[in-house]
C-alpha cells in the first residue's frame, strides 16, 4: 500500500468527503514544540483552516521537544497526517476526515541543531506553540547556554529567543506570539518567569531581558478536545478506507474549545487579527481573562466526570460509554450538573452558555468513537476532587443554606473508591471480589489505607478523620452543617446495597 506523501497528492484523486489543506510552499510562520497527537489534530488544524481561507499564509516547522520523537516519520511524509474525528452533533453520529499540509518540516534539535536555530533568524516567523506535557513547563537548573540543544523545554525556548534576538538586533517587531498549550495553571506565566529566570541565571543581557518582556507575547491558554491519537487496534481498517498508509494517522473527537488569554502589554483586538480563527468559526476565545472559561471547564467537564466515574466503577461500569448507556448514572449527571453544579458558576457565564456546554458533555461522554476507561481517569481523584467538584458543594452550601444531594453522594463513593490495602508499594481496592489497582500520590494511598484499616468498623470516625485532612481539603469538611452525618449514611449504604442501589435511593 502507498504511503501519504506530497508526491502521492499530486498522482492521485481522493473521495470529496476526504478534505485537503492547501498545497503549496508557505513561509514557516510557526515554530511548534511538540509533534504529538494533540498538537496535530488541534493546533495545527485551525492553521490549515486559516491557510485555506486566506487568512493566514504560513506554515508551520516542528520542533521535536526530547531526543527520542515522531520527526522522523514527520519528515519521511512530508509533513503529511491524517486526522479522523468523530463523535455527536445534537445526538447524530457524525465523522469528518482530513489530510492536514499545514505542516512544512520537521527538526530534531538533538541531531541537527543549526537548522533549529536557523529557524531564530527567520524574518516570517511570529507565532511559537507548545505541548510538551505539564512536566515540559519546568525549571530545570542542569540547563546551561553552550548546550545544544538545553534538555528542558523552557532551555530551548530560552536560548532560541537569545539567538533570535542576536540575528535581529533587538528589534521589537521580530518578537514572537507564545501560546503553550500545556495543562497546567497559568501556563504562559510560568513559562514565562522560567525563560526571565535562565536569562538571569545564564547572565543574557539586560537589553535582552527586556525585550523578552515587552516584544513578546506569552499567553495563558485553556485546550479542549479529546484526542485518541493512533488506532493501534484497527489501524489496518483506515489504511483500507483511505487507500494509502500513514504512520501518523490521528483521530479524536470532533467538539474542540480553545481559549487564549492576552497579556497587557499587546491589544487583544491586535492579538486576534493575527490569527483570527473566529472569522472561520472556530471555537476560539480571545479574552483577557481565562477564569470563567476554565471554571466552566473544570466544574462542568472535568467535575462531571469525576464526580460519577467512581461511584459507576464501583457499579461495575468499565468506561465511560458504559456508564451513560445507564439511565440511573445519566439521571445522575442530568441533576448534579443542572441543579448542583451550575448555579454555583452563574457567577462568571450567562445560563444558556453553561447549559449549551453541559448539554454538549452529554454528547462527548456518549461518543460511541471513544473508549474511556474509568479506572484511567480516576488516576489522581483526590486532588481532582478538591479541584473540580469540592467547589461546587461549597458554593451549593453557601448560596442553599444545605447539602447538595448528589455531589454529597460523591464524596462517599470517592472514600468508598479508596477502601483498599497496600501492598509491596501499590494499592488495590476490591469490586465484586476481584482486585482493582487506586493509583496516587503514595502519601494519598498510605493516608486512606490507614484510615479504612484503623476505622473499617466505625464509618464516623472513618470520615471524620478524612474529612479533617486539611491537607486534602484546605479546610476541615466537618465543619460543613451534617456533611460528615450524611457522607456516613451514603458510605454505608454503598458498603452494603453497592454503588448504583445507594444512588438510586439519592435520585
Amino acid at each position: 500500500m502507498e504511503k501519504l506523501t506530497r508526491k502521492l497528492l499530486k498522482d492521485r484523486s481522493f473521495p470529496a468527503d476526504l478534505k485537503i489543506g492547501q498545497m503549496g510552499d508557505l513561509p514557516v510562520k510557526v515554530l511548534q514544540y511538540g509533534e504529538g497527537g494533540f498538537l496535530r489534530g488541534f493546533c495545527d488544524i485551525f492553521i490549515d483552516d486559516l491557510n485555506a481561507a486566506g487568512l493566514f499564509g504560513g506554515s508551520i516547522a516542528v520542533v521535536q521537544p526530547i531526543d527520542k520523537g515522531r520527526i522522523d516519520d514527520l519528515n519521511a511524509q512530508d509533513g503529511l497526517y491524517t486526522v479522523v474525528l468523530r463523535g455527536l452533533e445534537e445526538g447524530k453520529p457524525a465523522e469528518q476526515k482530513r489530510i492536514v499540509t499545514s505542516v512544512s518540516i520537521g527538526i530534531n534539535p538533538y541531531t541537527d541543531h543549526a537548522a533549529y536555530i536557523a529557524q531564530a533568524a527567520n524574518p516570517d516567523l511570529r507565532v511559537i506553540i507548545s505541548n510538551t506535557t505539564e512536566a515540559g513547563i519546568t525549571y530545570s537548573p542542569d540547563d546551561h547556554p553552550d548546550d545544544l540543544p538545553p534538555q528542558s523545554f523552557p532551555g530551548k525556548l530560552t536560548a532560541f529567543l537569545n539567538a533570535r534576538f542576536k540575528a535581529f538586533n533587538g528589534d521589537a517587531t521580530k518578537g514572537c506570539i507564545i501560546i503553550p498549550c500545556e495543562l497546567i495553571e497559568e501556563n504562559g506565566s510560568e513559562l514565562r518567569r522560567i525563560v526571565l529566570q535562565l536569562a538571569e541565571e545564564w547572565k543574557l543581557s539586560a537589553e535582552f531581558v527586556d525585550w523578552v518582556k515587552t516584544a513578546n507575547y506569552f499567553t495563558n491558554t485553556l485546550v479542549d478536545r479529546i484526542i485518541t491519537g493512533y488506532p493501534r487496534d484497527n489501524y489496518q481498517e483506515f489504511f483500507n478506507e483511505l487507500g494509502y498508509e500513514d504512520k501518523l494517522l490521528d483521530t479524536g473527537e470532533i467538539f474542540h474549545f480553545w481559549v487564549i488569554e492576552a497579556p497587557e502589554n499587546i491589544e487583544l483586538e491586535a492579538l486576534a487579527a493575527e490569527l483570527p480563527f473566529e472569522k472561520i468559526g472556530l471555537n476560539v476565545v480571545w479574552t483577557r481573562d481565562c477564569t470563567p472559561y476554565k471554571a466552566r471547564k473544570v466544574r462542568i467537564l472535568n467535575g462531571a466526570h469525576t464526580m460519577s466515574i467512581l461511584a459507576a466503577y464501583l457499579s461495575g461500569k468499565n468506561t465511560v460509554g458504559e456508564m451513560m448507556d445507564c439511565a440511573d448514572y445519566r439521571k445522575y449527571l442530568e441533576r448534579g450538573l443542572f441543579e448542583e453544579v451550575i448555579p454555583g458558576i452563574l457567577k462568571y457565564l450567562p445560563w444558556s452558555d453553561l447549559q449549551s456546554f453541559a448539554n454538549s458533555v452529554f454528547d462527548r461522554f456518549s461518543n460511541p468513537t471513544i473508549k474511556h476507561d474509568l479506572l484511567a481517569i480516576a488516576l489522581n481523584s483526590q486532588s481532582k476532587y478538591r479541584a473540580r467538584v469540592l467547589p461546587s458543594i461549597l458554593d451549593y452550601v453557601a448560596e442553599k443554606k444545605e447539602l447538595p444531594p448528589l455531589l454529597t453522594f460523591s464524596f462517599a463513593a470517592l472514600v468508598a473508591f479508596y477502601r483498599g490495602e497496600i501492598n509491596d508499594g501499590n494499592m488495590t481496592g476490591k469490586r465484586n471480589g476481584e482486585n482493582y489497582p487506586i493509583k496516587d500520590d503514595r502519601a494519598v494511598l498510605e493516608f486512606y489505607a490507614k484510615a479504612w484499616a484503623d476505622h473499617a468498623d466505625d464509618l464516623t470516625k472513618l470520615t471524620q478523620t478524612i474529612c479533617a485532612n486539611f491537607d486534602f481539603w484546605g479546610q476541615d469538611l466537618n465543619k460543613l452543617p451534617n456533611f460528615t452525618k450524611t457522607v456516613v449514611q451514603h458510605i454505608g449504604n454503598i458498603l452494603t446495597n453497592g454503588a448504583q442501589a445507594a444512588l438510586r435511593e439519592v435520585l
